[in-house]
């Protein structure tokens, strides 16, 4: 479907800090294309509807490809171990994944280059340097967790193992490597219709719905004080599953490399909302059926993997029941490949100025593929390895995912405050203030994350000591942050962003930006979370490690 308008004459546009020149052109989406001299305004709602269906895609992929292999798991444990009392936890990750995602695609979309890269850029070469490669460990290890998604899945269909590893590693390259945005969105798009098969699978188990409802809406903690400390920590991997480091750098680039510009803002956050209520949908559907399923039988809280949710759903719905739970676990997992593999190699192609854009092909961006090629066929690879500690890998990623969250979020933050980077899009007082708190908590979880790895008998009495301490420290902060406005005579009214003109508006070259002043507040701030998380990597590896050797 392609939307072309008669074109209203535009001003000489002047020099933007886009990266690579595949990156500016024709936006050629799965559902529609938008010609670049199509500059006339959307009216009518036939007109709005197809350009709505041309910039569908980023917001829609990165939120399914959320619901990948680990979050069938962790959603899968909430369901089988807890009933749907953890439902209330997806109604306060909405407004939380809508922030977050919005600041990176208005990053996107503004400033033209990738996350990383602005970081490089911005916050200098330790901390672009750390954000890549933090990036690249992390994403490996999540990749093989897909993978073990697909095993699992194919094991269940009765598929041979070796077989469907390698034809759904086949598939996720070949799929990139066709040299076309379009025909790879394509893909990627039906893959995401495919994630709906889990409600049917909803239907068939017949949860209460009048129990998921008040579960949704009403918070509860199941178990007693005596389950305290295990239910936080799976309400932090919930946490972990919905709202992931790769999300940022992911949706950042492929808004850059779909071309959107501001002037479809509204748009894509249109899109963003889709994909929201499309995770939100899947994940409640998943609690709920599971739920139902194990409820008053032997396996109630007794989760083991996403494998025995499908033989449990077998026994109680029946054996379609549990093919298609198998289907769409073979289906996230994919997708999760899909997104996690490009948000790697675009960041990478990003710092190093390789030419990164799926509009090219391979033999115009051989060093993009290659990263890209390369995670995809070494996760499958570890996956095959026999004896490989597939269940630590899990475990691994989910920590490491808590521990580096909040320094992404940081980041995320400080840029779009920066208003040589965002000008006229950079944030209000309102989105600040909400985006602090929920810094504030990502913190509070990382470190509860951090002390359980290091500490598995860890109390709840501890885990509450520990909310209580982060908790005065973010009161003392805050009131740090006021008192010092307050001697500068600050206040929020005095300071409002002018948003004159800001449709047309994109972020001059890098190198002509002003370099950011830092307080020695912002420099404490950063040296100490610097350090908490050097030390919080090497204190949770050196004990993934421990465990791997059995000790």
């Amino acid at each position: 479907m392609t939307h072309t308008t008669t074109a209203t004459p535009v001003e000489t546009p002047r020099a933007t800090a886009v990266l690579d020149d595949a990156h500016v052109g024709d936006i050629r989406g799965a559902l529609g294309t938008i010609r670049l001299d199509d500059t006339a305004p959307r009216t009518g709602l036939t007109a709005k509807l197809k350009t709505l269906l041309a910039i569908v895609g980023p917001g829609l992929i990165v939120m399914v490809g959320d619901n990948d292999a680990g979050a069938f798991a962790t959603y899968g444990q909430a369901g089988q171990n807890y009933g749907t009392h953890l439902l209330w936890t997806l109604l306060l990750l909405i407004p939380v994944l809508y922030v977050n995602q919005e600041m990176v695609l208005r990053l996107g979309a503004v400033t033209g280059v990738g996350h990383a890269r602005l970081i490089l850029e911005r916050f200098g070469k330790f901390w672009g340097a750390f954000s890549v490669i933090d990036l690249f460990l992390l994403n490996a290890l999540t990749l093989v967790t897909e993978f073990i998604g697909i095993t699992l899945a194919a094991g269940y269909l009765g598929l041979p193992k070796v077989a469907a590893v390698v034809l759904a590693a086949a598939i996720i390259i070949a799929s990139a490597f066709t040299g076309s945005f379009q025909r790879f969105e394509r893909v990627a798009i039906a893959l995401c219709a495919a994630s709906l098969l889990l409600v049917p699978i909803y239907f068939m188990a017949h949860p209460a719905t009048s129990t998921m409802v008040h579960d949704f809406v009403v918070p509860g903690m199941p178990g007693g004080s005596g389950q305290l400390a295990t239910v936080m920590l799976l309400i932090i991997g919930i946490v972990g599953t919905t709202v992931a480091p790769w999300q940022l750098f992911f949706q950042q680039s492929y808004v850059i490399d779909k071309r959107i510009t501001p002037r479809f803002m509204k748009y894509e956050k249109a899109d963003l909302w889709i994909g929201i209520a499309v995770v939100v949908i899947g994940a409640a559907a998943m609690m709920g059926f599971t739920a139902a399923t194990f409820a008053g039988t032997g396996g109630q809280g007794h989760f083991t993997d996403a494998a025995g949710i499908a033989h449990g759903l077998a026994a109680h719905a029946g054996k379609l029941a549990g093919v298609l739970f198998a289907i769409a676990l073979l289906d996230a997992s994919i997708i999760g490949a899909f997104a996690v593999s490009l948000s790697t190699a675009y960041a990478i192609g990003d710092v190093l100025g390789l030419k990164h854009s799926l509009h090219r092909g391979v033999g115009g961006a051989k060093g993009f593929y290659t990263v890209y090629a390369a995670l995809v066929a070494a996760a499958a690879t570890i996956v095959l390895i026999p004896g490989s500690p597939l269940g630590l890998l899990t475990e691994g990623v989910q920590t490491l995912a808590g521990v580096l969250l909040p320094s992404a979020s940081v980041f995320l933050l400080l840029l779009c405050n920066d208003k040589a980077v965002l000008g006229p899009w950079a944030n209000g007082p309102k989105t600040n203030a909400f985006t602090s708190a929920v810094v504030g908590v990502l913190v509070t979880l990382s470190v509860i994350l951090t002390a359980a790895v290091l500490f598995p008998d860890i109390s709840a009495n501890t885990i509450l000591d520990i909310m209580a301490a982060c908790g005065i420290a973010g009161v003392v902060a805050i009131g740090y942050a006021e008192a010092r406005r307050r001697r500068r005579g600050w206040t929020l009214a005095s300071r409002p962003v002018d948003r004159t003109g800001r449709e047309g508006w994109r972020m001059p070259p890098l190198e002509t930006l002003p370099k950011p002043v830092m307080s020695t507040a912002r420099k404490i701030g950063m040296g100490a979370l610097r350090t908490y998380l050097l030390i919080a990597m090497v204190l949770v590896i050196v004990r993934i490690v421990e465990v791997a050797l059995g000790r």
